[in-house]
């Protein structure tokens, strides 16, 4: 199948590893024009050579970055086409474990970048024959896990705000989505599952193991070509069956 990628140009953040890799790999393989942004410089560029991209080094919760990350991508390719926005998640915690100085914190890291990324970002996506925006979230917006309270709270905030951003810039064009991981085999689940998962934890999840990083890189890729077009403000579960909701 031919997802209509070749040639478009694509900014993935949180691109140095994990789930931002998997999807500039997978938007790579499809023809796409890929930068990456990260903060971790070396392994940016290893991975910028290997897949035929550019690196551009820099911090999601600085503004400078973000708009440098946008300019260099337009600079380099002449316009945006996608824009993948990945971020780190806030330190696992109760409900009772947050406080104000943590509670600004998550806010700083989940919603505010995100949405200044997107500010700087549009205009060049509208001027795109297919504007894409695609957030990568986590099941925790939709079904609050136990001990990721900060998780919980600012989540689904973001994914508020993407939706009606859908409704707004739809006119143009630009359709905007989130992609919700459930357990994905990435440092961020090293760091929650130290000792990897338990019997128990595995026989949670309908297929019983945890997910690759590409599997999850896939849905990103095909979201955010041209045989999505018709999809937009929607939030795709990647999970493995995990989520017991119906809706």
């Amino acid at each position: 199948m031919d997802l209509g990628l070749s040639g478009r140009t694509a900014l993935v953040c949180g691109a140095s590893s994990g789930l931002g890799l998997a999807s500039a790999e997978a938007l790579a393989e499809e023809g796409a024009n890929v930068v990456l942004f990260a903060r971790r410089a070396d392994e940016l560029e290893q991975h910028a050579a290997r897949l035929g991209g550019i690196a551009v080094a820099g911090d999601v919760m600085d503004d400078a970055d973000l708009e440098r990350a946008v300019n260099s991508t337009v600079e380099r390719f002449g316009g945006l086409d996608v824009l993948v926005w990945n971020g780190g998640g806030p330190p696992p915690g109760t409900a009772l474990d947050a406080d104000p100085e943590s509670l600004d914190a998550a806010y700083r890291l989940l919603v505010r970048p995100a949405v200044t990324l997107v500010r700087i970002a549009l205009p060049h996506l509208e001027r795109s024959e297919a504007g894409r925006i695609v957030a990568v979230s986590s099941l925790a917006a939709l079904e609050p896990t136990t001990h990721l309270a900060l998780s919980n709270t600012f989540r689904p905030a973001l994914i508020g705000w993407l939706k009606t951003l859908s409704r707004e810039v739809g006119p143009q064009g630009v359709t905007v989505n989130c992609v919700a991981p459930g357990r994905i085999a990435t440092p961020r689940l090293d760091h929650l599952y130290p000792d990897g998962p338990t019997d128990e934890q595995l026989e949670e999840i309908p297929l019983r193991r945890w997910g690759t990083p590409r599997e999850f890189g896939d849905v990103v890729c095909f979201l955010a070509s041209d045989r999505a077009r018709y999809v937009t403000g929607q939030t795709i579960v990647v999970d493995g069956g995990l989520q017991q909701a119906l809706f």
